[in-house]
């Protein structure tokens, strides 16, 4: 690997790190698909390198945001444990499954999220809604009950192996929409959570042999700086910013694997 390799993947593990650590997401959802575009790495290779990314970018959140203590630490180990067995099923469906439909399933699901996070976070919407319809849908909200945390654990473990990447772009909105968890909280609420299932995906992916070393020590180094940075941005930028940032992001990049 090049010195100019080495520190495009740095300043990608920074991106990722900072940007990943706010939107609770881990940072895979920018490295993973850096790797196949930019450097036109094998998909494997590159979800098994992405998820170590993920893991050290996991691990260095949950540092920062317990000194804040914004974790929910019994949704996340609910959640985290439940995933455990589905990391073990994605790492092996991409051992027998991984072709070109790797980077269709990879962009629909990245599309579909950020068209789904930018309607519901439009900086226009509240303008066309009026007041008492406001208050009619808040009013008929209400969160399922918590056993459904294992399912969606169960779920978020298989993509997170699967795709490398982490689930937790998709965790996130699930906690905020469909458990009410605060934006804040559930960003970091999914950190921990990713943390955990991570780390066993990556035990997985090294038994295969999949991983890329030399990218993860040259993109790990810059996703601990970019997720310390993250942590402390945090505080500073309110949840639907967040969200609207993570639903540009994903659309953009979606779009763009649909070409690769």
């Amino acid at each position: 690997m090049g010195i100019w390799t080495g520190l495009l993947l740095l300043v990608i593990g920074i991106i990722a790190g900072g940007y990943g650590t706010i939107v609770g997401a881990g940072g895979g959802f920018i490295f993973v698909p850096a790797l196949l575009i930019l450097l036109d790495m094998d998909p494997v290779i590159a979800a098994a390198s992405g998820l170590v990314i993920v893991l050290i970018n996991s691990f260095t959140g949950v540092l920062g945001y317990a000194k804040q203590n914004k974790i929910n630490y019994q949704i996340a180990l609910t959640i985290g444990i439940s995933a455990l067995p589905g990391a073990l099923l994605g790492v092996w469906l991409l051992q027998v499954y991984s072709s070109q439909y790797f980077y269709v399933i990879f962009a629909t699901i990245l599309v579909g999220l950020g068209i789904f996070l930018f309607q519901k976070n439009s900086p226009w919407k509240g303008k066309f809604l009026h007041r008492k319809e406001k208050h009619k849908t808040a009013k008929n909200r209400k969160a399922p009950r918590e056993f459904w945390f294992i399912p969606f654990g169960l779920i978020m473990g298989v993509l997170s192996s699967y795709l490398g990447i982490g689930g937790g772009w998709l965790l996130v909105p699930i906690l905020i929409y469909i458990f009410k968890v605060p934006t804040h909280r559930a960003a970091a609420t999914s950190i921990l959570s990713l943390c955990l299932y991570s780390t066993v995906g990556v035990i997985s992916q090294f038994f295969y042999g999949n991983i890329d070393w030399m990218t993860v020590i040259f993109g790990g180094a810059g996703v601990i700086m970019g997720a310390n940075i993250g942590v402390l941005l945090s505080q500073r930028i309110p949840g639907k910013v967040i969200l609207q940032m993570l639903s540009v992001l994903l659309v953009i990049i979606g779009v763009r694997m649909y070409f690769q």
